[in-house]
């Protein structure tokens, strides 16, 4: 796409409201293009309606009218989470229309360097860590994208000497063409959200999009222990800075020394993180036992927060406070309280099997886990080990509530409650922690980490997540 300023008196269809719809349809709205927004909610359901038409924007919802779209519209900006089966996505394809999502157009729009970050899992965690780390070397960054404030509006009001953060998605890369950030990071890969891609590749392509336009100036940031980031490497034109904790990379960020591959255990007591940089000069930046939030996984996303930082520009040496600061995000592993002997965590960012295995593998003590949500179509066979070893009880919920229930009893367990109610989420989640609850021991761990998406009962993770933590302060 051009950038903004180039569509003045052009139609340009937005498709979808919320926060990053109403974004894009005001910044060309004040460029003016001829902005249609659209969303096929009713207009009950679209508070953010009003506030557009107020300036003049058309705005149609409840129904995708038949004349949304023809050859006189130039752009077509989507909501990352509308799939391109849409019907007014394919009318647009098939008009030979551009379709995009709201990173193209920040890209467009900022006059600040953008940091890119995407992975299957870590990507709010490490997002967030960056900003702080960013903060810390005093090199006032913004901390925006699929983590809350919309990439455009961030964009709009950047300042060329800021930097933009931005934690990105599948949905949001897969419609950019010219997007280019200076640092990149691909965290990992694993299956997820095929129900939208259909396919593993489309998936790996759509984050591969991170980088397609990058340069020998920029840099990428890279996971070593991720099979899939390695097999990109080859087609990235970046310099690439590698990440690991389990061998040591000639250039970037790893764990000195490297925990043993197979296991990923032991002891953390000597282990510290160490900067290769580009010249081969080693730069100790922290000892692992220091670090402000547990689980090994933790490790990984403070692995890539470095590197990223140090990428971004700032000196390691400023690196150590923030990452000893630093205590998590709301529903990422988030300590919610004690009752009666046993811990209680909301994980209810975990919408896939390997962030659930990555939660388990945190903890030493026994866990009540309790899992389940949209179906998916996934067999979450890749549970039974790790249940077999770390778990004590689980309780399920939602639309795969009996599959999982069945993949507990194969890895063994005994202790194995389902939650029936999928009519009130509200009640189901107060139930699904009564009976964890009445599972655990002093001692225990009461983990909600769904594997799952949220949709079949929540219109968020944030929102399940909420629940939870309500149920448990009332126990």
């Amino acid at each position: 796409m051009e950038h903004p300023d180039m569509y003045q008196g052009k139609r340009v269809v937005v498709l979808g409201l919320a926060k990053s719809g109403v974004s894009v349809a005001k910044t060309f709205h004040e460029r003016g293009a001829l902005v249609t927004v659209n969303d096929k909610k009713e207009r009950h359901k679209c508070p953010e309606a009003s506030e557009l038409e107020a300036l003049g924007i058309c705005v149609v919802c409840g129904h995708h009218p038949d004349d949304l779209l023809d050859a006189s519209v130039q752009l077509v900006v989507k909501n990352p989470g509308i799939p391109y089966s849409a019907p007014p996505v394919r009318q647009a394809l098939a008009l030979g229309i551009e379709v995009v999502t709201e990173v193209e157009v920040a890209y467009h729009l900022s006059p600040a360097p953008i940091i890119g970050i995407t992975g299957s899992n870590g990507k709010t965690t490490t997002t967030t860590w960056v900003g702080n780390m960013l903060e810390a070397a005093g090199l006032r960054p913004i901390v925006a994208g699929n983590i809350g404030t919309p990439l455009c509006q961030a964009a709009g009001e950047a300042a060329a000497d800021n930097v933009l953060v931005a934690e990105l998605s599948s949905f949001q890369l897969k419609g950019t063409s010219e997007f280019r950030p200076r640092v990149a990071s691909l965290l990992n890969l694993s299956e997820t959200h095929l129900d939208y891609h259909g396919t593993m590749e489309d998936y790996v392509q759509s984050k591969a999009r991170l980088f397609r336009n990058m340069a020998n100036g920029d840099i990428a940031v890279l996971n070593a222990d991720d099979a899939a980031c390695r097999a990109l490497a080859p087609d990235i034109g970046a310099r690439i800075w590698w990440v690991s904790s389990t061998r040591r990379v000639e250039c970037g960020v790893y764990v000195e020394p490297p925990y043993p591959e197979a296991s990923r255990e032991g002891e953390d007591e000597d282990r510290q993180l160490v900067y290769a940089d580009e010249a081969g000069q080693l730069h100790p930046i922290i000892g692992v036992r220091e670090i402000g939030v547990s689980g090994r996984y933790n490790v990984d996303n403070a692995l890539a927060a470095v590197a990223i930082s140090i990428a971004a520009g700032a000196k390691p040496g400023a690196l150590a406070e923030p990452l000893r600061s630093f205590r998590g995000v709301e529903h990422r592993l988030e300590y919610v309280g004690e009752v009666n002997g046993t811990s209680y965590y909301n994980n209810s960012k975990a919408t896939n099997t390997k962030a659930t295995l990555m939660a388990l593998e945190a903890f030493e003590a026994p866990v009540v886990l309790i899992a389940g949500g949209l179906d998916r179509g996934l067999d979450f066979l890749e549970l039974v080990p790790v249940l077999k070893e770390r778990a004590a009880a689980v309780v399920t919920m939602g639309e795969t509530r009996e599959i999982l229930a069945a993949i507990a009893a194969k890895a063994g367990l005994t202790k194995v409650a389902v939650v029936d109610n999928v009519d009130n989420a509200s009640d189901a989640v107060s139930e699904a922690v009564r009976l964890a609850a009445g599972y655990a021991k002093p001692g225990d761990v009461v983990l909600l980490s769904p594997a799952c998406a949220s949709w079949d009962m929540f219109p968020s993770y944030e929102e399940r997540g909420r629940m939870f933590k309500a149920a448990v302060h009332s126990l």
